[in-house]
C-alpha cells in the first residue's frame, strides 16, 4: 500500500527478508535477476509506489493491475484508494466506511477490491502481459480471490509489485517461493533499487 503504517501493526517485529540471489546481467555494474517475480518490500514510507510508478513509466510492455494510494483531506489520512493502470478508480478503505473487515481504524471494501483490482490483475494474467500489483498487504489480503490470483499470477507470468514487511503466514511463504526475488527499500538506496528494477524489466 501506498506508504502506508496500517498495513504493518505497530510494535511488529521486523521481517527478515529471504537472502536476494542475483546474477551479473548485460549491463555492467547492474544485477540482473532470475525468476518471473520481483517484489519491493521496505518500512512506510519508503518510497515503494513511486519507486513503481517511476520504473513503469519508461516500460513499453503490456501490463495491468493496481497501484494504492492514500486518500487526503487537511492533513487527514481518510483512506485509500485503489487505480488500475488503465485508470480505474475505487476505494480500497476509509475510516467512515462500516465494514465487518477492518484493519487498524479503517473499513476495508473488499467488495470494492475485487470489482476493481482483482478483475485487473486477472486482465493482466490473461492477457499475457505483466502483472502490477501494489500492494500485498493486510487490506488485500483479506479477499480470498486477491490471493488466488497473485499466486496464479506467479506460477504462470511474471508479477512486479510491493509486499508488507511485517510477518504473516501467507506473505511469507508467497516471499519464500523460488520464482520470487526480493528487494529492500530504504531511503539511502532508491536510485540504485529504481535501477534495478528497470533492469529487470528490460531483461523480461
Amino acid at each position: 500500500m501506498a506508504e502506508t503504517d496500517v498495513q504493518e501493526e505497530e510494535g511488529s517485529p521486523p521481517n527478515t527478508p529471504p537472502e536476494r540471489k542475483e546474477v551479473q546481467g548485460k549491463k555492467e555494474g547492474r544485477p540482473a535477476f532470475q525468476g518471473s517475480t520481483l517484489l519491493i518490500t521496505g518500512e512506510p514510507g519508503t518510497g515503494k509506489t513511486t519507486l513503481l510508478r517511476r520504473a513503469l513509466a519508461s516500460f513499453s510492455g503490456p501490463a495491468g493491475g493496481f497501484y494504492t494510494q492514500e486518500v487526503r483531506s487537511r492533513g487527514q489520512r481518510l483512506g485509500f484508494l485503489l487505480e488500475t493502470l488503465d485508470g480505474e478508480q475505487a476505494t480500497l478503505a476509509r475510516v467512515d466506511f462500516k465494514s465487518p473487515h477492518r484493519v487498524s481504524k479503517y473499513g476495508v471494501d473488499v467488495a470494492s477490491l475485487e470489482r476493481a483490482g482483482v478483475a485487473a490483475l486477472k486482465r493482466a494474467r490473461e492477457q499475457g502481459g505483466l502483472v502490477v500489483v501494489d500492494e500485498i498487504g493486510k487490506m488485500e489480503l483479506l479477499s480470498q480471490a486477491f490471493r488466488e490470483v497473485v499466486e496464479e499470477a506467479i506460477r504462470e507470468g511474471r508479477v512486479l509489485g510491493t509486499i508488507m514487511q511485517a510477518p504473516h503466514p501467507w506473505a511469507d511463504r508467497i516471499r519464500a517461493l523460488p520464482q520470487v526475488r526480493l528487494l529492500t527499500l530504504h531511503r539511502g538506496n532508491f536510485e540504485r533499487t529504481l535501477g534495478e528494477v528497470q533492469c529487470w524489466l528490460e531483461a523480461r
